[in-house]
């Protein structure tokens, strides 16, 4: 009996034990434990293994990578302009990370997450491709949802505020507002932006900016080049009197130093002029059909002076130009061709009327030759055709024209006369079927009706037409229609709806 009790009160005393064991091992308590050997001895030893609590980050705790998304109109890949992060910075949503410029537009991405960055993929100037990670970003928490990322419809291009809420969006410190074309004067002439005062909003430096910068930059360098020649100068005429040379002397023969020939220097062909490159490629499979005119302005130079000097124009600040009338009257021209403003597959089995007149207008810019849009010309009138040219050309100017302004144009004008020029051989822009060069506008002699020898204003226009589904004297019609209501503009008004 005395045996069986002893027993007892050992299990039971090996049981608390167990458990006080269990517990001081969970909280990580270095105490001797105490059992009982043989005969009653007490052992005393430390534990073999213990339990520790380990301390974990509550957050940025799993890395995420920031993928470039498929971005739509074919694009493939973008060129990285700048960096807005740099690894280790911490970002919150919404906060810029990089700037990118496809064959479209450029554009700012932003984050979609609270973390820091752990990594950048792509240095400067790079080319990024669509799905491959931009950044790594440790997130707090885990993303056990799929990451969708920022399309360019959704970022936000720089230059450019459309509403209200984006006055709250703060760009880093290091961050110049700029535009790409003034970057690309500051690099081509090796400027720190930092150095540049910008007078636009928010400190924007602006071209002008960086003109007079550059203008300040060479008259500070020729001061003292000037002041260091003046002494030496002085005393070339007293040497020339002091001592006559001899006749049988023979003057010495100037050496001109060999003018510096320069480095050649090969960059890649990206962005806007990429796109002109791809387009034009496959523009040399179209038949092209030539077709050429001349154009009396004269009737529409005294409308437009006169409507110029109207109140009503004035109080809209618009400069009106010919070019809103060429759009118009091209358009009120479509209705009665409409082959003209159609396109056609690749394999030229469907031809497709478009119904809407998006007629497009070349623009020459610093960042190349881009074609933006006027959207259902049909529908406007000349003064909301001239409002609409003049903001595409204000973003144009600025680099941050977007993807819906370049793409769905159905037939196009090109005013190379601002330039210079009278004919032209346009190309045709794929998938559209026809095109027009405007010449520069000319005072000439010409004959009226009366045989009288008068001064007017002469423009030249070149048409190029796809031989494919528009036939030579469906473009003759549509020019003379074109023709009559700009040398008429009477006939114009009649027909506008």
């Amino acid at each position: 009996m005395a045996s069986a009790s002893r027993r007892i009160v050992c299990s039971f005393r090996q049981h608390k034990l167990f458990y006080l064991k269990s517990r001081l091992q969970y909280n990580a308590v270095p105490l001797l434990i105490s059992r009982f050997g043989p005969c009653g001895h007490v052992e005393q030893f430390h534990p073999i293994t213990t339990r520790f609590f380990h301390s974990s980050k509550p957050f940025y705790g799993e890395k995420v990578p920031f993928k470039l998304s498929d971005i739509g109109e074919g694009i493939t890949e973008v060129t990285v302009k700048e960096w807005y992060v740099k690894e280790g910075d911490k970002v919150a949503q919404f906060d810029p990370i990089c700037e990118v410029q496809s064959d479209k537009a450029s554009v700012t991405i932003t984050s979609r997450y609270d973390g820091i960055i752990s990594k950048l993929h792509y240095a400067t100037d790079d080319m990024a491709k669509v799905g491959t990670p931009l950044v790594d970003i440790e997130v707090s928490g885990s993303v056990t949802e799929p990451v969708e990322e920022l399309q360019e419809k959704d970022a936000i291009p720089l230059g450019e505020r459309e509403d209200e809420s984006l006055d709250t969006l703060e760009l880093p410190a290091e961050k110049v507002l700029t535009t790409p074309s003034v970057r690309k004067m500051a690099s081509d002439h090796k400027i720190n932006l930092r150095d540049v005062q910008g007078s636009g909003r928010d400190g924007r430096i602006l071209k002008e900016d960086m003109l007079r910068h550059i203008e300040t930059l060479r008259s500070s360098k020729s001061a003292p080049k000037a002041k260091q020649q003046a002494p030496q100068e002085q005393p070339k005429p007293v040497a020339a009197t002091s001592q006559q040379p001899s006749p049988s002397t023979k003057s010495p023969q100037q050496v001109r130093p060999a003018c510096p020939v320069g480095v050649d220097r090969t960059e890649s062909i990206k962005g806007f002029k990429k796109a002109m490159a791809k387009s034009m490629t496959n523009a040399l499979r179209i038949p092209h059909f030539g077709y050429c005119d001349e154009i009396d302005m004269t009737s529409m130079a005294t409308l437009r002076h006169s409507l110029k000097e109207n109140p009503m124009v004035k109080e809209r600040g618009i400069k009106l130009s010919f070019m809103p009338f060429f759009i118009k009257a091209a358009s009120m021209a479509l209705q009665q061709f409409p082959v003209l403003n159609a396109s056609v597959d690749e394999a030229c089995e469907n031809i497709t009327y478009k119904a809407s007149h998006n007629i497009g207008f070349a623009m020459d810019t610093s960042l190349g030759l881009i074609v933006p849009n006027v959207k259902n010309v049909q529908s406007l009138s000349v003064m909301d055709v001239a409002i609409e040219l003049a903001r595409l050309q204000e973003l144009g100017n600025k680099g941050v024209l977007g993807t819906a302004d370049l793409t769905g144009g159905t037939f196009t004008l090109s005013n190379i006369g601002s330039i210079g020029g009278t004919y032209a051989k346009p190309v045709i822009m794929p998938p559209e079927v026809a095109i027009g060069a405007i010449g520069r506008v000319q005072v000439l002699p010409r004959f009226n009706n009366k045989g009288e020898v008068v001064r007017a204003s002469i423009m030249q226009v070149s048409w190029s037409a796809d031989h494919r589904v528009i036939d030579g004297a469906s473009m003759a019609r549509f020019s003379n229609l074109w023709k009559a209501y700009l040398e008429n503009p009477s006939i114009m008004i009649l027909d506008l709806k």
